[in-house]
């Protein structure tokens, strides 16, 4: 972590360290923060840094103007460490490249063709609903890694804030129930969401 006293040691230090993330205080000495923001963008070695927007301003003009010029989160002052994390976590997962995916995906018995939308097991067709194929398809492309059940509401409901997280559950059971002898593909990760291990 690197931190920076002024808003041309910000862009100094942004260019030579590109960092995955910055938090970007609107309040610098030398040169604000926007005009700091406007020449990151400009660059094409930082255009594509995410930054979170920090100022102990509220208005509403502020928000708007940072985010309209393509800030990916805005925080006021004041704020909590837990919140500010939990922001921080939400934009480097939305600016996570996507990766190369193969059109089908394979894992012992289970079949997902992603181009079709048809899933067998052991060569068996499973009737799965859009949600359900969604939820597997978005796990599947993430072999190995944990997946949050934030993250998940997010992409497959468009993350609305009064969806429960047991409605990930929910769907999750009976889409193992549906996987049947593949259903052990999809682990639960405790308190935190669930994983596609392909690896018997």
């Amino acid at each position: 972590m690197a931190t920076a006293e002024s808003g041309l040691e910000a862009l100094k230090k942004a260019r030579e360290l590109k960092p995955d993330l910055i938090i970007l205080d609107l309040m610098l000495p030398e040169l604000n923060g926007l005009e700091v923001f406007k020449i990151l963008r400009r660059n094409p070695d930082t255009s594509n840094i995410p930054v979170i927007m920090l100022t102990a301003k509220n208005a509403e003009l502020d928000r708007v103007l940072g985010l309209e010029l393509g800030a990916d989160d805005y925080v006021t002052k004041p704020f909590s460490v837990r919140e500010l994390i939990l922001r921080i976590k939400k934009v480097l997962e939305r600016n996570e490249p996507p990766e190369k995916t193969p059109e089908i995906i394979t894992a012992g018995k289970l079949r997902i063709d992603l181009s079709r939308y048809i899933v067998t097991v052991a060569n068996t067709p499973v009737q799965l609903t859009p949600t359900e194929f969604k939820l597997l398809r978005l796990l599947a492309q993430r072999p190995g890694r944990v997946v949050t059940r934030e993250l998940l509401l997010e992409q497959v409901w468009g993350y609305n804030p009064t969806t429960d997280t047991r409605t990930v559950d929910t769907h999750m059971h009976r889409l193992r129930e549906k996987l049947g002898a593949a259903a052990h593909y999809i682990e639960t990760v405790r308190g935190i969401g669930y994983r596609f291990n392909p690896i018997e």
